[in-house]
């Protein structure tokens, strides 16, 4: 069953066996051995994809609960955290983790010692169905409809400028000077466009662009021109706190702030949630809610609501293999 229902979350074969950590044809053989013992088709395979049948989208459905089911009972229904076992799959962008959640990280491990962790770093958004991921920390707002958010809060930025860089060009006053400036320009990964210098005037959001002698899609990169002078960057406040510290980087501009960025954990919204991935996102929440450099919004409609209660042992006990 957790064979199968990889293979669908990924939609691929070789992705599903790679995630498992298991040959590509073992995955296929299983498969082939489940059909045979139900007796129908479970999937529709050709070369460019995989797809389900109506009884491998029933069958699939109900796997997925069982194997959260399974895993529930075996946690001991939350009561035993310690109990929580098995590999996570997470995604987020690198300076998000390098600032804020690997600082913190020794605090999960106390509280879950056998849950394991796979952490990616992506700049780029992902897809959490067709790469097998069980939940991602992503920026801005999120227009999948097959995922659910829970909301981090909103990630701050700063203006900034090395010394070298203010010694050179001075320091600007007011939104109008930065037509004497340069920036250092963020490539957005999503459309390979530059993304213009934003800022929160009255409560309203204005954008400047301005002049660039690099542009760059690779948030370590882009920091490190800032710091060696190459122009004007917005970064987030928390990845260039110690930099601020320090005296490497100066705010400027502090009464035009950068407009705030959404973040958001995200998972995907078909699945059963395991306790794994409830119990990490929960983690999180409380991560975020004291970090650095982050605020917290109000609540919204769109959020999800409390974690459902799943009752485990009546969807054991109701399952019909003969689906």
């Amino acid at each position: 069953m957790r064979i199968f229902v990889r293979i669908v979350d990924a939609s691929s074969f070789t992705r599903a066996a790679e995630s498992l950590e298991i040959p590509r044809a073992t995955a296929s053989t299983t498969v082939q051995a489940l059909e045979s013992l139900l007796g129908v088709q479970l999937l529709v395979r050709t070369t460019r994809k995989v797809t389900l049948t109506a009884e491998g989208a029933a069958y699939y459905e109900r796997c997925a609960q069982i194997l959260a089911a399974i895993e529930e009972v075996e946690s001991g229904l939350f009561n035993r955290p310690e109990n929580l076992r098995g590999r996570l799959r997470i995604a987020m962008p690198g300076m998000i983790a390098a600032s804020i959640v690997v600082p913190a990280l020794a605090s999960f491990r106390a509280l879950h010692p056998h849950v394991e962790l796979a952490l990616g770093v992506s700049q780029r958004t992902l897809d959490p169905v067709g790469e097998s991921v069980d939940c991602s920390i992503e920026l801005g707002e999120l227009p999948d409809s097959r995922l659910l958010a829970r909301r981090l809060g909103l990630l701050e930025r700063v203006t900034c400028a090395s010394p070298a860089y203010l010694t050179r060009f001075g320091e600007p006053r007011h939104l109008d000077d930065l037509s004497n400036h340069v920036a250092v320009n963020w490539l957005s990964t999503q459309t390979g466009r530059r993304v213009d210098f934003d800022f929160s005037v009255a409560a309203r959001a204005s954008k400047v662009k301005v002049d660039s002698f690099i542009q760059v899609n690779e948030e370590h990169t882009y920091l490190a021109c800032g710091l060696e002078g190459l122009g004007l960057i917005q970064p987030g406040r928390a990845a260039a706190a110690p930099y601020l510290a320090s005296g490497q980087l100066i705010e400027v501009l502090p009464k035009c702030k950068p407009t705030p960025v959404a973040l958001s954990v995200t998972y995907v919204k078909s699945r059963q949630i395991s306790p794994r991935v409830r119990a990490f996102v929960d983690w999180l929440v409380e991560v975020f809610d004291n970090a650095p450099g982050m605020v917290k919004p109000a609540p919204s409609l769109a959020d999800p609501p409390a974690w459902p209660v799943l009752d485990a042992q009546r969807l054991l006990d109701s399952f019909s293999p003969s689906l």
